[in-house]
């Protein structure tokens, strides 16, 4: 019995920082230059149970969402991420209530600053100081600037000077590091990557089919390249890429071992050795239970040639079902009229590839009905300048009209 003991000693002591929050069926990852080794897996509190079981709803089943965080973390999980606006401002509350009895001291606590909401320099300051209210603690230990595109990070957060209120936030103790989240191109991904000293982490969207989308491949290899850490988001493309279409679903039934679609995406993350943790919204305990299955198998560079191969063929099969060849160049942009035509092609092929054509209406409406990333399809006004730009000779003017139709159509 002193035997097993000992060499279970011996195994959390080779994780630097011993007992909690480390566990043996769990694993570590270094998270940049910092000293300390993240969870594989992370627990993104964007999809907690809701009594609709609709994400976006502020309907948070208490009871639920509580047990699935504290589950998570006597687990192993030691990331924990939440953020402002999730389930209408509801999931921070949450999280503070289930961090209670000593959970807090287990993980490390992620929240973010709303961009958007950054239009004076006092927005800081008062919005980090209700979060950390709800959440019922007296520092963050990662504060993210939420959602950062080219118009907030220029506009709001440089105009505002809200890096130096953060800065004042690291000094004072009530953030223990900073960094930023992004949905935007590759080449403003670099700008903020490099546009300041004081980042310790970034998150960025990233998947098997999201390699050359957003941050990418080359952007995930830079941050690391500056020893920052690097969170993962939508590893599984919002689910979908755990319910691929059917024609996918049977390349995988038919593979050796029959591997489920979610853990092979997972492990293709964990296979680069620059990914720091996985972020996952589970929204019940199935979900939890085999994302941490997942997670206890997985290590950097041990994709076997099998699990690549069906990678690849996945990727060739998504590709097939692109309905308009948008390599997302952005040689079309600026439009005159500030369409976002990339995006507007983005979201209509994501209709068919995933076969899920209520998520891509969701996301057109949420990120172009209010101007959030320019204009939508509908603003066309045929002017074809675009078109006479476009390397792939896309009449996009044509497309436009069926784009804004299809994606503005009521959920059946």
């Amino acid at each position: 019995m002193l035997a097993c003991f000992a060499s279970k000693l011996a195994c959390f002591a080779s994780v630097k920082g011993a007992f909690p929050p480390y566990i043996e069926n769990m694993n570590y990852r270094n998270f940049g230059k910092l000293d300390w080794k993240a969870s594989a897996l992370g627990l993104g509190c964007m999809r907690l149970p809701t009594d609709t079981g609709d994400w976006l709803s502020p309907n948070v089943d208490e009871q639920k969402a509580i047990e699935l965080i504290r589950t998570a973390i006597d687990s192993g999980v030691n990331y924990i991420d939440t953020a402002y606006p999730y389930h209408n401002g509801n999931s921070e509350i949450i999280v503070g209530k289930a961090l209670r009895n000593g959970y807090r001291e287990k993980v490390h606590l992620a929240t973010k600053c709303p961009s958007w909401l950054m239009e004076t320099t006092d927005a800081f300051d008062r919005i980090l100081d209700e979060q950390l209210k709800k959440l019922q603690t007296d520092s963050v230990d990662f504060y993210l600037i939420h959602a950062l595109n080219k118009i907030w990070w220029h506009d709001l957060i440089l105009k505002n000077h809200i890096l130096s209120r953060a800065e004042a936030a690291l000094k004072d103790g009530r953030i223990k590091h900073l960094g930023f989240s992004f949905h935007d191109q590759s080449e403003v991904f670099h700008e903020i990557l490099n546009g300041y000293d004081g980042w310790s982490f970034c998150q960025i969207q990233y998947n098997y089919m999201n390699t050359n989308t957003q941050a990418g491949t080359r952007g995930l290899k830079a941050a690391a390249e500056k020893g920052l850490a690097v969170v993962i988001m939508e590893p599984l493309l919002g689910g979908r890429l755990a319910n691929p279409p059917k024609v996918i679903k049977t390349l995988l039934d038919n593979a050796p071992g029959k591997p489920s679609a979610a853990d092979l995406a997972l492990q293709w993350l964990w296979d680069q050795p620059e990914v720091s943790v996985v972020l996952s919204g589970m929204s019940n305990m199935k979900q939890l239970q085999e994302n941490l299955s997942s997670a206890s198998h997985s290590s950097a560079n041990s994709l076997t040639p099998a699990q690549r191969a069906l990678i690849a063929q996945a990727q060739k099969i998504y590709a097939e079902r692109t309905q308009i060849p948008c390599t997302k160049c952005s040689y079309c942009q600026p439009c005159p009229n500030g369409v976002n035509i990339p995006f507007c092609f983005e979201i209509y092929n994501d209709a068919f590839l995933h076969e899920d054509m209520a998520t891509a209406r969701m996301w057109y409406e949420i990120f172009l009905g209010n101007g959030a990333r320019g204009k939508n399809a509908d603003a066309c006004i045929g002017c074809r300048d675009c078109e006479s730009r476009c390397p792939q000779k896309i009449p996009i003017s044509e497309w436009m009209p069926k784009v804004h139709e299809f994606l503005s159509a009521p959920a059946a």
